[in-house]
């Protein structure tokens, strides 16, 4: 094998066979292929894409670079949620707890932070104390006690998506439907599961804005769970404007705790209700995912899901204190309140705007490995639609000292736009709902 000639096959569009894709992939996990030859790769397919045979088998070696879990000894079924990560998506924290109370086992593995999008590890993080590496053998044990941990990708789950993640993130190649479908598949299929419930972003505030390419995302991870035996649902929601009123690590994660209570913002509370019934449909514990919903939604009215929330954090090293009071989560030392200038309907709340600006005040990372502080970010006091008035509150800013809070308040002033007219406000995030049949 010839690693710059697969590459020049490639470049021109051509397809290669599982033999030459599986000695060049390997051989870069082995050390044997440098990174700057797999850039030269990835920007190829970046621009000139796979084929399906190109995309099933490079799942295929992402999925058995490493060790794949046997969860069959747990009796529930095994289903998990993935996200393709969103502004204010704090839902993880909200379904896995409630799915695992409802009866599923949830065994989720979950990312940090990039760019505009926090991270689940994040947030977890947040909670003092708080244990996101764990090795596998402790995985399994506190998934056999309560039926749900959330931990980071261990160093024996997909070792080459890993490898080739922090490439792609250094070389601009992230947003690639086919480069992003092996990688997430590639450890959601390495879990042992039986369902998978896909959450795929669409709109401004999303990895790919576009709603074709996020359908075709979608649809290329169904096919892919499907033809391995997971049964696999896709969500596509919008995400045209922050999820929930929290935007930021800690702050999210307070919110997520006073959802759990049912004390969440309703857009917050509507689509974990939905993602968890989705689940319970998946694992044969509802009929259909409607009959999931309201399961769900009453739960989490009820508060059912915090108690198990709480036995998590504690087994995962936690405070579970927190649960119940969301406020002892360390909080940022200086925060300041934006009011309106003038009146009018609030028509836009730009995602990537306050994505961007919690990565500003320090809360975020523009490159795997920077530091972050947990405690910054933005909470609004307006959702979409609102009618405000000169002098209303806007939006909090949360802020490491005085330079933080004059310049959070300036990017939460240009992140919500007022205008004359109410603005058409959809009735439902979900914007469309993709399985096997279609």
């Amino acid at each position: 094998m010839i690693p710059t000639r697969l590459i020049e096959k490639k470049r021109r569009g051509q397809e290669l066979d599982r033999e030459e894709l599986e000695s060049f992939f390997l051989g870069f996990l082995r050390g044997e292929i440098p990174d700057y030859q797999m850039a030269a790769f990835l920007m190829a397919v970046h621009f000139n894409g796979l084929s399906r045979p190109e995309l099933e088998s490079l799942l295929d070696l992402m999925i058995h670079s490493g060790d794949v879990l046997d969860l069959g000894a747990i009796p529930e079924p095994k289903v998990d949620k993935h996200s393709t990560g969103g502004v204010g998506d704090k839902t993880s924290l909200v379904l896995a707890p409630l799915a695992a109370e409802l009866g599923l086992c949830v065994p989720m593995m979950s990312g940090r932070g990039l760019g505009h999008t926090a991270g689940t590890l994040d947030k977890l993080e947040a909670i003092p104390g708080f244990r996101t590496q764990l090795t596998l053998g402790e995985f399994r044990s506190i998934l056999d006690r309560i039926g749900v941990a959330m931990i980071g990708q261990t160093e024996e789950i997909a070792p080459l998506d890993r490898r080739l993640y922090a490439l792609r993130d250094a070389t601009s190649t992230v947003p690639s439907v086919p480069l992003i479908a092996a990688s997430i598949m590639s450890k959601k299929l390495a879990e042992g599961l039986d369902g998978l419930v896909l959450d795929v972003k669409t709109g401004e505030g999303a990895f790919l804005p576009n709603l074709e390419d996020s359908l075709e995302l979608a649809r290329t991870m169904v096919t892919l769970g499907e033809e391995r035996a997971v049964r696999t649902t896709a969500l596509v929601t919008d995400m045209g404007a922050p999820l929930g009123t929290a935007v930021g690590n800690g702050l999210e994660t307070r919110e997520a705790f006073r959802c759990l209570a049912g004390d969440g913002p309703e857009d917050l509370a509507e689509i974990s209700a939905t993602l968890v019934g989705e689940m319970l449909f998946l694992g044969d514990l509802a009929g259909t995912p409607e009959e999931g919903f309201q399961r769900a939604q009453e739960a989490l009215a009820s508060g059912r899901g915090m108690g198990r929330m709480e036995s998590l954090v504690e087994l995962q090293g936690g405070d579970p204190s927190v649960v119940e009071n969301p406020s002892e989560i360390p909080g940022a030392p200086e925060v300041a309140v934006l009011e309106a200038g003038s009146s009018g309907f609030v028509g836009v709340i730009s995602p990537t705007a306050l994505g961007y600006g919690v990565v500003e005040l320090g809360g975020g990372r523009l490159r795997m490995g920077d530091p972050v502080d947990l405690r910054v970010g933005f909470n609004l006091r307006v959702g979409l639609g609102d009618r405000v008035e000169p002098g209303d509150p806007v939006g909090e800013v949360h802020a490491r000292d005085s330079v933080g809070i004059k310049r959070g308040l300036e990017i939460l002033e240009q992140a919500v736009d007022l205008q004359e007219e109410a603005p058409l406000v959809p009735p439902s995030l979900v914007r469309h709902r993709l399985d096997v049949s279609e």
